[in-house]
């Protein structure tokens, strides 16, 4: 594989000017070294023998999280029929005339009759201890059995797809997949709500000097119609930004109790409900092998799996505002040859590269810390397939990961020791960002022994993209 990426440019070298050579040299040998990378989702079907005798069980989590290592591309989303409808987060009123969809694909294995179990939780996301019968008609364990093996793919795999069941009270449901064993494969949050209250959403004034780089949603809750004793007890709001579990604030408490109107009012002054807008979202598209897309600096379509090399990109967080029209972190698998992602969308080594030269005059020294590639393709967690690492002869972070052709949005975060992730510092922070905004309202009615959603509203600051408010 290395003599052929070696031939390739070596022939490319003596039709570039000497001024490009080095540039397509150094291209080349990140190629190669992507096409080299020992991933073990590059194997064959029968590759799964390795794995069926261990019969470790991770405990199961209530977050969106993937257990096992050949599960990739998971999307949850509402089954609209719409074109953009993977852009739309697994949030449905009770009356669920659209289901929920859960799709994914599963390397390294034989297809199987997966199984699909649902869990009731409380605002806090805890299990609660009503039994399956008090939230579903059937019995709690489904099958999936609706996958499709890929084709003209250079990696191998199986595409799932399962609809969600129809339940009977409202709130925060966990939705597990296991194997025929028991082993866990993956879990997606979903809700469930009804608008049994009104909810006034609109934007706010952040707090004295921040105005630039931070947004505010105020909003108050009305629940004239609903006989709530107690709401500052009985109550609990979550308000998220771009749909992300891992930025949201919970629990908010009512700045304002009406009680002669029966309202709640929520307008803060210290940063409860308020967001760094933070910057449009990084993107590339590789839904063509054949030719570099956006953002693409060069790639092998011949190498296993094939090999992808993202353009250098820099920090943004001294750099002027750009407006662009992004798709708020999330992906989408696509294939411009074949015209069907889901199964003729290939996988391909995808590098990240992050420019930084301490030995720049003008560049300041970056304080100690990892860099991760973040967004929706990876769950807004810190994975270790998406760290990048400084190569001192690139003088640039670059990290590689596993990813199927598409349009991806991502962020940088930087990770200082024993500190949560920072995306100002290599992304920055505007006000005049795009973005999108969704409340919760839980409830727990007296007696009861869950916590019941009682609206959900979305607002988009500075609406630009094709996500919908409701």
């Amino acid at each position: 594989m290395v003599f052929f990426a070696f031939l390739v440019f070596s022939l490319l070298i003596f039709r570039l000017p000497s001024r490009r050579l080095a540039a397509a040299l150094a291209v080349g040998s990140l190629l190669a070294v992507a096409a080299c990378v020992p991933l073990e989702q590059t194997g064959g079907a029968g590759a799964s023998a390795a794995t069926t005798t261990d019969y470790y069980r991770p405990p199961l989590q209530t977050a969106d999280v993937v257990y096992d290592p050949n599960i990739h591309s998971v999307q949850c989303f509402v089954a609209t029929g719409d074109i953009t409808e993977r852009l739309l987060p697994p949030i449905v009123p009770l009356s669920q005339e659209q289901p929920i969809r859960l799709e994914f694909d599963r390397l390294n294995a034989d297809p199987q009759r997966l199984v699909v179990k649902l869990q009731l939780c409380n605002a806090d996301w805890s299990p609660t201890d009503l039994v399956d019968m008090q939230f579903l008609s059937d019995i709690n364990e489904f099958y999936i059995t609706e996958y499709y093996s890929s084709a003209t793919t250079q990696v191998p795999y199986y595409h799932y797809r399962f609809t969600l069941p129809r339940v009977k009270l409202t709130g925060n449901y966990a939705v597990h997949v296991s194997d025929p064993d028991g082993r866990p494969l993956l879990t997606r949050r979903v809700c469930v709500y009804d608008n049994a209250v009104v909810v006034n959403m609109r934007e706010g004034i952040p707090p004295g000097g921040t105005a630039r780089a931070w947004q505010q949603v105020d909003f108050d809750v009305v629940y004239g119609a609903l006989p709530i004793i107690n709401p500052v007890q009985m109550v609990q709001v979550r308000l998220r930004q771009n749909y992300r579990w891992d930025n949201n604030r919970f629990p908010l408490q009512p700045t304002f109790v009406r009680e002669q109107e029966r309202r709640l009012d929520y307008q803060f002054f210290n940063f409860e409900n308020a967001f760094p807008g933070g910057r449009e979202f990084r993107f590339f598209d590789t839904r063509s092998l054949r030719a570099p897309g956006f953002n693409v600096a060069a790639l092998d379509p011949q190498s296993v799996p094939r090999a992808v090399v993202l353009a250098p990109e820099i920090r943004r967080n001294l750099v002027a505002y750009e407006q662009v029209n992004d798709i708020n972190g999330f992906f989408l698998t696509d294939n411009r040859e074949y015209g069907n992602g889901d199964t003729n969308g290939d996988y391909a080594a995808t590098t990240f590269q992050l420019r930084y030269d301490p030995d720049d005059a003008g560049q300041d020294l970056w304080p100690a810390g990892d860099i991760y590639a973040v967004g929706q393709m990876t769950d807004w967690q810190l994975r270790p397939e998406f760290k990048l690492t400084y190569n001192a002869e690139r003088k640039a972070y670059l990290g590689t990961a596993l990813l199927k052709q598409g349009y991806y949005n991502y962020l940088f975060a930087h990770v200082a020791p024993g500190k949560a992730p920072d995306y100002q510092f290599l992304e920055g922070s505007r006000f005049e960002t795009e973005n999108a905004y969704d409340l919760f309202v839980y409830y727990r009615a007296p007696g009861t022994r869950y916590d019941q959603i009682i609206a959900y509203r979305q607002l988009v600051l500075n609406g630009r993209n094709v996500l919908r408010r409701r």
